[in-house]
C-alpha cells in the first residue's frame, strides 16, 4: 500500500479539519477550531513513515489471512476432527508466514 502524507496527517489527527492543495506543506490549510495545532512537515514525514514500516511489518498477517480456510470451515475441522487437528491445520500456514521477531 502506498500511503501518502494525506494518510499520515489523518493518522496523527483524525478529528482535525483541514485542507490540502497540492503536495506541499505549505498547501495545507488548517482549521483554527482545530483542538490541537497543526503537525510539522517533520512530524507528517514521521507518520508517513511509521505508516509504511508499519504496512511492511505486518505482510505476513496479510499472506496468513489469504490462506486460512474461513471461519466456517475451521469451526467443522474442530468439531468433526477436534482442537489439535484444527491447530495442526493452522500451524502450517503459521510456519509458512511466521511472525517477524520485533512483534
Amino acid at each position: 500500500m502506498n500511503y501518502t502524507k494525506a494518510d499520515a496527517l489523518k493518522s496523527l489527527d483524525t478529528t482535525a479539519k483541514w485542507n490540502w492543495i497540492g503536495e506541499d506543506y505549505s498547501g495545507i490549510t488548517w482549521d483554527a477550531s482545530n483542538s490541537k495545532t497543526k503537525p510539522t512537515e517533520a512530524e507528517i514525514d514521521a507518520e508517513l513513515t511509521r505508516l509504511q514500516n508499519q504496512y511492511t511489518a505486518n505482510e505476513y498477517q496479510r499472506k496468513r489471512a489469504a490462506e486460512y480456510p474461513s471461519v466456517v470451515d475451521q469451526l467443522d475441522d474442530i468439531y468433526h476432527n477436534g482442537i489439535d487437528a484444527w491447530k495442526a491445520t493452522i500451524k502450517v500456514t503459521k510456519v509458512k508466514y511466521p511472525k517477524p521477531y520485533w512483534h
